[in-house]
């Protein structure tokens, strides 16, 4: 392969204006961290980063390179002299490897070094009529060319390609704070997660479990999950906080009516998430709520459910319809674990008909038949709290059935 380098493109972080320092820093810092362990060397400049290749698998310094938010797009180049000969030679030979039979394409020139004697148009005459002398198969057509040839020169030499990759977007993960995620099983919250650190913010993550209720699968499932999600995060590692619900799920199928079980166990959940989310330094707490996709999503239920914290809630996928979400469930690598069928206690106990317009009045009236206070205070004194790397082995399954158990194991082995 003829590429040389990977340039990497800012995007939204060129409109930080006095910040853009701060928002470069932490990007500069997290793409070392995900190329560290291959034989790349990044350079940074003022408005581009250029990953130089020295012969490492390309594929491999892709597929880091989509763990970076805060980077709209990339191009593998050519790198070459800012000699006109250099580039036409090295224009041809970059054509050659792309094209390999009758095509039509045009040359685009940006000269970013403006005391380069020759003007952006004088180079693409230069440079397509030295292409199209050598390579019978290209044709010009600079209205719609089913290949593009990117010249950009700047700093003494000259940058060439062909191809312009989206990449993850946003911003660098961290820069916007800490969140607590409120993490289940299914296919929606992981990529809430997702979505959040995307635009900047970091996340712990926050599990609900009721083992022996529900099986240690469906907690080595959430584990598994976040080893995907921990691609995007600062040292490839995200924090798992696992709340030991049974008592409270047990009290709620005890003393609360079956249409309403499911809107105060969201209650039940926010609660102690704000008290959890207080105690980690959090900023916000996020979910995988979307408008409507179930009874407990509907904006009667959300805003009764809503009514326990003034803590702010962030709803990424709150516009988002199912195939969406589906998509960028699979784009993440997330989908195949989501649905694999070990339930948590959102699901396990589901009622044939929960209320879809339920009333604060009401919930308030249920949850005064049982000491809730005291058993969510407990829940998140004695939360069990777990550091999951991207590559890591765990499987809880092989050590237990509860997790607190599983985990104190864990604990005392290191």
């Amino acid at each position: 392969m003829i590429y040389n380098q990977i340039l990497v493109r800012f995007g939204d972080l060129t409109l930080k204006g006095k910040n853009q320092k701060v928002f470069l820093k932490a990007l500069y810092k997290l793409m070392d961290e995900k190329m560290k362990g291959l034989n790349v060397y990044v350079e940074h400049t003022h408005d581009r980063i250029f990953i130089h290749l020295n012969d490492e698998d390309v594929n491999k310094v892709i597929e880091r390179l989509n763990y970076v938010s805060g980077i709209s797009s990339y191009s593998l180049v050519v790198k070459c002299s800012d000699n006109l000969n250099e580039i036409k030679e090295t224009s041809l030979k970059l054509m050659q490897e792309v094209v390999k039979k009758k095509t039509t394409f045009k040359v685009n020139t940006k000269r970013a070094d403006k005391s380069y004697p020759m003007h952006s148009l004088e180079i693409t005459k230069h440079v397509s009529g030295y292409v199209l002398a050598h390579d019978s198969d290209l044709v010009v057509d600079v209205h719609n060319p089913e290949v593009e040839l990117n010249l950009e020169i700047r700093g003494g030499a000259c940058y060439l390609f062909n191809t312009n990759l989206r990449a993850m977007g946003g911003f660098p993960v961290g820069v916007a704070g800490k969140g607590l995620l409120m993490l289940s099983g299914g296919i929606d919250s992981p990529v809430a997660g997702y979505l959040a650190m995307k635009q900047g913010i970091e996340i712990e993550c926050i599990h609900f479990e009721s083992t022996p209720l529900t099986s240690i699968e469906s907690a080595q499932k959430v584990v598994d999950l976040v080893k995907k999600m921990a691609r995007y995060a600062p040292g490839n590692k995200i924090c798992v906080h696992f709340i030991p619900f049974k008592e409270i799920h047990m009290a709620l199928l005890d003393h609360v009516p079956e249409s309403y079980n499911i809107t105060i166990m969201r209650r039940m959940m926010y609660r102690i998430a704000t008290k959890l989310a207080i105690k980690k330094n959090c900023l916000a707490i996020i979910n995988g709520e979307s408008v409507g996709q179930v009874a407990s999503q509907t904006l009667g239920s959300m805003n009764t459910i809503n009514s326990v914290t003034n803590f702010p809630i962030l709803r990424p996928l709150c516009t988002y319809d199912k195939m969406d979400i589906m998509n960028i469930s699979r784009k993440i690598d997330c989908y195949e674990l989501s649905i694999k069928p070990f339930e948590d206690c959102c699901t396990v106990y589901v009622p044939k008909a929960p209320a879809t317009a339920p009333k604060k009045e009401k919930a308030e009236l249920f949850e005064k038949s049982f000491d809730y206070e005291s058993m969510i205070d407990s829940a998140v004194e004695n939360v069990n709290s777990i550091m999951i790397e991207s590559e890591s082995d765990l499987d809880l399954s092989m050590l237990g059935l509860e997790v607190r158990e599983v985990i104190k194991e864990l604990k005392e082995k290191k």
